[in-house]
């Protein structure tokens, strides 16, 4: 089997590339000098990919690439306008391959507390990012391709990314140290999140390039809603954090907009046979171990 990933160097394209290895010959797609594909989604022209996708003739696509939210015209390049071009270059070279793309559980903006949402919840993003990752799964959902959207939750786990809540913790605390006079100051972190391990996710994009007929969208998530403030604190003991955490003021737009979110994994265990087996400890101590010893570089690997 040839697997084409894209955003193959990312936190998430890292562990689903290294995931998609025993189920065949897998090909790195991006931006970085060793890809296998060298592309921009952002900008990509899509008859030349599709080009280069005859010429790869990948039996499944996996598509990693995303902004995070950096700005409003970046998130709608690469959320928006990037599955779209992939969509119309894979109708030309490869119609019949299998896609797998990530979206965003931030698609379904705010939701009633205590109410997980399932796949056909209205969805009402708080964000640009939200909103333009709505946008690429409108772009997969609606393109007539073997394909589906795995709308993924907070990803947390081994190499978390510092724009992330996780690995920006963990980067804080690993600052502070252990020093009992160190204060770690945050936002209002009463939110309550959905959080997935990386290598979960990584599982379930495996089932999803394998799998017979799928729905078009699928959740992808640990199925619990989680408080911030637990995180935060789960985490400050994992990392022997002996000193005190403040809350004070607000906390992020999304939070403030969106204060509770969980996911409906039903449907993914119905049809991929996939559950999450990492639990949040579990996530959050592989998280830590990953960003090395004090004296490496503050950044996870």
């Amino acid at each position: 089997m040839r697997i084409l990933v894209l955003g193959h160097t990312g936190y998430l394209g890292r562990h689903v590339a290294a995931q998609l290895g025993a189920l065949g010959s897998v090909f790195g797609g991006g931006r970085s000098p060793d890809a296998d594909l060298r592309v921009d989604l952002a900008t990509a022209d899509p008859g030349r990919l599709a080009e280069n996708l005859a010429d790869l003739s990948p039996d499944a696509v996996v598509n990693c690439s995303g902004s995070l939210g950096a700005d409003p015209v970046t998130d709608a390049e690469v959320n928006a306008r990037g599955p779209a071009v992939l969509c119309a270059a894979l109708r030309r070279a490869a119609p019949a391959a299998r896609l797998v793309h990530l979206g965003s559980a931030a698609e379904y903006g705010a939701c009633e507390p205590g109410v997980p949402v399932t796949e056909d919840a209205p969805t009402l993003p708080a964000t640009s990012y939200g909103a333009t990752k709505l946008a690429g799964t409108v772009a997969v959902a609606s393109s007539g391709l073997d394909a589906v959207v795995l709308r993924v939750g907070n990803p947390i786990g081994p190499g978390a990314t510092p724009m992330s809540l996780p690995g920006g913790t963990a980067l804080r605390l690993r600052r502070a140290g252990v020093d009992r006079d160190a204060v770690v100051r945050f936002g209002d972190l009463s939110a309550h999140r959905d959080f997935v391990d990386v290598r979960d996710l990584a599982r379930a994009v495996a089932a999803a390039t394998t799998s017979g007929p799928l729905p078009r969208i699928l959740n992808i998530s640990g199925g619990r809603a989680v408080p911030i403030r637990e995180l935060v604190r789960e985490l400050a003991v994992v990392a022997g954090f002996r000193g005190r955490i403040e809350e004070a003021g607000v906390g992020s737009v999304r939070s403030a907009r969106v204060a509770w979110q969980c996911s409906d994994i039903t449907a993914a265990r119905e049809a991929l046979g996939w559950e999450p087996r990492f639990t949040l400890t579990d996530s959050l101590a592989a998280l830590w171990a990953s960003l090395g010893a004090p004296g490496e570089a503050d950044s996870p690997a």
